[in-house]
C-alpha cells in the first residue's frame, strides 16, 4: 500500500462550528437543529432538542461530525443539515466513501490526534490541528472503506431493528396505559385523578413512593481514569448509547452506585434522557439511578420514557436545566393494579431480551471492525486484489 500520508485539509472540507446567539435558541423546532457537542450525539446520528434561527456554520447531509472539545474525538454522521456550535466541526471528503474512509483513518489514529488537544479545563482541538492532521490516502481507500462499511451496514440494520422493538414496546405501553385498552378493560369504570381519568382501582403515586432513587455524586477528578481501574463512571449523558451506556471513564472510589438494570435518568443538561445500567457503575451528579420497589422495572422504564419523551420539560437553571431530588421524588406516575402491571412485564420482558441481544451483536460487530481497521489501513491486510465495487458514489 505504501505509507505516504497527506494533510486532512488537502482531501476534506473542514467546517469549525460557531455558536449562535443564545437568544435565538428554542425548543419549538424553529430554524435549524443546533448541534453543540456530545450531549446531542446518538449511537449513529445526533438527536437535538435545541434549534436556532441564527445559524452561522452548517454541515451537509453525509458529513462526519467531530467533537473538538469536552468529549473530544466523539463522532456522529449528519443525517440532515445541522447548525454547528463551537463544540463540533464537520468533515467532508470529495465523496461519501471518501468521508467514510477519512472517519476510519481518524478512528485508527485518534489517540495521536487527541494528544494534540490542549485546554486547562477540558481538552480541545484547534482548526489548524485538525486541518494539518496527517492520514494515509492510498488508491485502495475505496476498497478499505467498502470492507469496513460492511460491518457498519450490519450495525445500522441492527440499530433499525432495535428502534422498531423500542417503538413496539412503547406502542404497547401507550395502548394499555394511555388509551387504557389493556386486557379486560371492557366495562371498566373510569374515575378522576391527578393525571386525568384512570381506571377504577388504579392510583396515582409519586415516584418516591414506588421507587428507590439514588442521586449521583461526582468524586474528585483524581479518582478518574481511562485504563479500566475501578468501576465504570458516568457523569451524565455523554456516553449514553442505544439503550446502555458505553464505558469510557472509570473511577476507583465508589460514592454513589447504580446496580445492573437500574434506570439511569439524566437530572441535568438535558433533564429526562434515559439509559439502563447493564452492570454496576458509579454515577456522577448529572445522573440518578431509579429502581422499582415492586420489581416492575419494565413498566417503570416505559412510563418514564413516555413521561419524558420531550427532554427538559422539568427543571430550572441559569446556564443549563437541572432537576432537584425533591422534584424527581414528586413526579406523579400511574400505579395500575399488580395483575395488569405484571401481565405487561411478561409481554415486554421478551422484547427487552431481543433488544439486549441485538445490542450485544452490534458491540461484537464494532469490536471485529475495530480489529480489522488498523490492519487494513496500515496495509497489513492487502485489499488491492479484492473484487469489490469501488464506485465512490453512494
Amino acid at each position: 500500500m505504501g505509507n505516504s500520508e497527506i494533510a486532512l485539509h488537502q482531501v476534506a472540507t473542514i467546517t469549525m462550528g460557531t455558536s449562535p446567539r443564545g437568544t435565538t435558541y428554542n425548543h419549538e423546532g424553529i430554524g435549524l437543529p443546533l448541534l453543540n457537542g456530545p450531549t446531542e450525539f446518538g449511537e449513529i446520528y445526533p438527536h437535538c432538542t435545541l434549534y436556532t434561527t441564527d445559524s452561522r456554520k452548517e454541515c451537509k447531509t453525509g458529513d462526519l461530525i467531530f467533537c473538538v472539545r469536552a468529549s473530544t474525538g466523539r463522532m456522529n454522521w449528519a443525517d440532515q443539515v445541522y447548525s454547528l456550535g463551537r463544540g463540533v466541526c464537520s468533515i467532508r471528503g470529495e465523496t461519501l466513501r471518501d468521508t467514510k474512509y477519512i472517519r476510519y483513518c481518524i478512528e485508527w489514529k485518534l489517540n495521536s490526534l487527541l494528544n494534540l488537544a490542549g485546554g486547562s479545563t477540558y481538552s480541545n482541538l484547534t482548526k489548524n490541528e485538525i486541518r494539518n492532521f496527517p492520514i494515509p490516502y492510498p488508491e485502495s481507500r475505496y476498497k478499505i472503506a467498502a470492507v469496513l462499511s460492511t460491518y457498519d451496514d450490519l450495525i445500522k440494520n441492527n440499530t433499525r431493528r432495535i428502534e422498531i422493538l423500542e417503538e413496539m414496546a412503547q406502542a404497547i405501553y401507550r395502548q394499555w396505559f394511555v388509551e387504557f385498552r389493556f386486557p379486560g378493560h371492557e366495562g371498566m369504570k373510569m374515575v378522576e385523578s391527578e393525571l386525568g381519568l384512570i381506571p377504577q382501582g388504579w392510583e396515582v403515586k409519586q415516584l418516591g413512593q414506588t421507587c428507590h432513587i439514588i442521586m449521583g455524586l461526582s468524586p474528585k477528578s483524581e479518582f478518574y481514569n481511562e485504563t479500566g481501574n475501578g468501576l465504570p463512571f458516568h457523569q451524565g449523558v455523554t456516553d449514553f448509547g442505544e439503550r446502555f451506556p458505553t464505558d469510557r471513564v472509570y473511577c476507583t472510589i465508589q460514592k454513589r452506585v447504580a446496580e445492573a438494570n437500574d434506570i439511569l435518568f439524566s437530572v441535568r443538561a438535558p433533564v429526562g434522557r434515559i439509559n439502563i445500567a447493564n452492570k454496576k457503575i458509579v454515577i456522577g451528579r448529572g445522573l440518578s439511578a431509579i429502581r422499582s420497589k415492586n420489581g416492575n422495572q419494565a413498566f417503570l422504564l416505559q412510563q418514564l420514557k413516555d413521561r419524558f419523551q420531550e427532554e427538559d420539560t422539568m427543571g430550572s437553571g441559569s446556564i443549563f436545566n437541572a432537576i432537584r431530588k425533591a422534584d424527581l421524588l414528586a413526579v406523579p406516575l400511574l400505579s395500575p393494579t399488580e395483575s395488569v402491571s405484571g401481565e405487561f412485564e411478561e409481554i415486554i420482558n421478551p422484547i427487552f431480551a431481543k433488544l439486549a441481544n441485538l445490542i450485544m451483536k452490534n458491540q461484537n460487530l464494532r469490536q471485529t471492525r475495530d480489529l480489522l481497521l488498523p490492519k487494513l489501513i496500515s496495509g497489513e491486510i492487502d485489499v488491492s486484489d479484492l473484487d469489490i465495487d469501488t464506485d465512490p458514489k453512494e
